[in-house]
């Protein structure tokens, strides 16, 4: 279908993000089509410089702050609307990550222009589990998101009032996250998978149901579902924030955390025999 995406968007922090938790980050995959990435105000010479640095962090994550929904890092991140945040215990430093973005070309021939602009923070850590919670929080909250979407898309009628829609709501229903972008790592996490696939397609409906305000009659309507829309984001943003966290070298707890005890336990069982 023309101007539909086969997969599902990840902001570029979540990619990076992931990236700097792999065992062999692979700077290609990162910038994906965009132009070659740079990389500013730190002592990283560009964007490979940058993994290789800092794939040894102890905690890693992106944030996706919004207007009033600050989360935590630096006020440009808000503006940006995403960034990377990092703490490495060996070194004693935390960094944010903020990309800049410039986008050209057409809708049919996108492109984009990054620059990752890198500054010492203060430890987000707290500050940052306290905001989005664990893995298993933003699993329960994407099923409030999506009763919420549901209820917002069936109220809009969009797909009465935009042809294209109906198209690009089973496009968003089927699609799937980019991997031949993300780590092969990942796949050893599906609850991170499910949740970085669920809170991409919540993120996808809304940019679609903010775009036409549908059947909405009155400016209190078109209010109700501006903040239910909202609230889809929020949720979302969290979700994606919680599946790409490393903090203090694990991923954040869940139904993967069981299966990893187990596999740490048979290799301190085999090095022990």
């Amino acid at each position: 279908m023309e101007g539909v995406p086969a997969s599902l968007d990840l902001p570029r922090s979540v990619i990076l993000a992931l990236w700097l938790q792999a065992g062999a980050p692979d700077v290609a995959r990162v910038v994906g089509d965009d132009e070659p990435h740079g990389v500013a105000g730190g002592r990283y010479d560009g964007l490979g410089a940058l993994l290789t640095g800092l794939g040894g962090s102890s905690a890693v994550t992106a944030v996706l702050p919004a207007p009033g929904d600050p989360l935590v890092g630096p006020r440009d991140a808000t503006a940006a609307g995403e960034c990377v945040l990092v703490h490495d215990d060996a070194g004693g430093t935390a960094l944010a990550i903020v990309p800049e973005i410039h986008r050209f070309g057409s809708v049919l021939e996108p492109g984009a222009t990054v620059v990752w602009h890198t500054r010492e923070v203060e430890d987000w850590r707290t500050g940052f589990q306290a905001a989005v919670g664990s893995l298993d929080d933003a699993e329960r909250g994407l099923r409030e998101g999506l009763v919420l979407a549901t209820q917002a898309l069936v109220q809009l009628d969009v797909a009465r009032w935009r042809p294209d829609a109906a198209e690009r709501i089973v496009a968003i229903r089927d699609g799937a996250l980019p991997t031949a972008r993300l780590p092969r790592e990942l796949a050893g996490s599906p609850q991170r998978v499910r949740v970085l696939q669920q809170a991409a397609r919540l993120r996808a409906i809304v940019d679609l149901a903010a775009q036409d305000e549908g059947g909405a009659v009155n400016l209190w309507q078109s209010d109700q579902r501006s903040a239910a829309l909202r609230e889809v984001d929020r949720l979302a943003r969290r979700a994606m924030s919680a599946a790409s966290a490393r903090l203090d070298g694990a991923q954040a707890s869940g139904d993967d955390a069981e299966p990893r005890r187990r596999q740490e336990q048979e290799r301190r069982g085999g090095a022990g025999a």
